[in-house]
């Protein structure tokens, strides 16, 4: 294997890139990874082993100070499908996701192309079938039913996904999740959101939830590095 050390560094690097802003050079990196993956003969518990986790991996985003459900729902939905954990930081307004290796990068991405995707369509949901004359009150329910509607189907898919090509395998598993443990102690002691009866205006969540359905599934990398099925580009 150690022959093969300059391709793990160069693929662990691509992993990286798939956090980049720039949605297009996060697709092009997952892309090149996954072809060198193929091309080497070489799985992702081969970039794993090549450097053992000896500690969770923490990265961050800007969102708000103030998280809606359905973006509280997506937040753990997305977290639990790579192996992950989410914390939000009201006082901050940052998202932070704990993770081992490239899941918590694949994670971050994950997460803020659903939010973008669903926020996207949401506002031609809106535009299409919500009168500007209605009551304020009245659109943000149909706005927040939707986006409960859509993030429901994702969370679904992201379980089946999970099931069929566990991101994780093997005595990792343990591994991953003592140090993720570790990880989130160090935040202290985190407050927990209880989340309030939602009253659901029944036309839109079901257009979100079949909207949900139609939100582009793309090949990444499996746990073998095998071709897998992830949620975004």
């Amino acid at each position: 294997m150690n022959n093969k050390s300059p391709i793990i560094e160069k693929i662990k690097k691509l992993l990286a890139l798939a956090n980049s802003s720039n949605e297009h050079e996060a697709a092009l990196a997952a892309s090149h990874a996954q072809r060198l993956l193929s091309e080497h003969n070489l799985a992702m518990v081969d970039i794993e082993a090549a450097h053992k986790p000896d500690k969770a991996d923490t990265v961050e985003m800007n969102i708000s100070k103030t998280l809606p459900k359905w973006l509280r729902h997506l937040s753990a939905g997305v977290s639990t499908a790579f192996d992950c954990q989410a914390v939000h930081h009201p006082a901050t307004g940052k998202m932070s996701f704990i993770g081992v290796g490239a899941d918590v990068q694949i994670a971050l991405y994950t997460f803020a192309y659903l939010d973008r995707t669903v926020r996207k369509l949401c506002s031609c949901y809106m535009k299409q079938h919500v009168t500007a004359t209605m009551a304020n009150r009245h659109r943000e329910l149909h706005r927040q039913s939707y986006y409960l509607g859509a993030v429901s189907t994702i969370i679904t898919r992201l379980r089946a996904q999970k099931v069929e090509t566990p991101i994780t395998t093997g005595a990792l598993v343990v591994v991953k999740e003592g140090l993720i443990r570790q990880a989130m102690h160090e935040f202290g002691e985190l407050r927990s959101v209880r989340s309030r009866k939602s009253y659901i205006n029944g036309e839109a969540y079901t257009k979100g939830q079949s909207d949900g359905k139609q939100i582009g599934i793309h090949h990444g990398i499996g746990a073998e590095g095998k071709p897998q099925k992830i949620i975004g580009h």
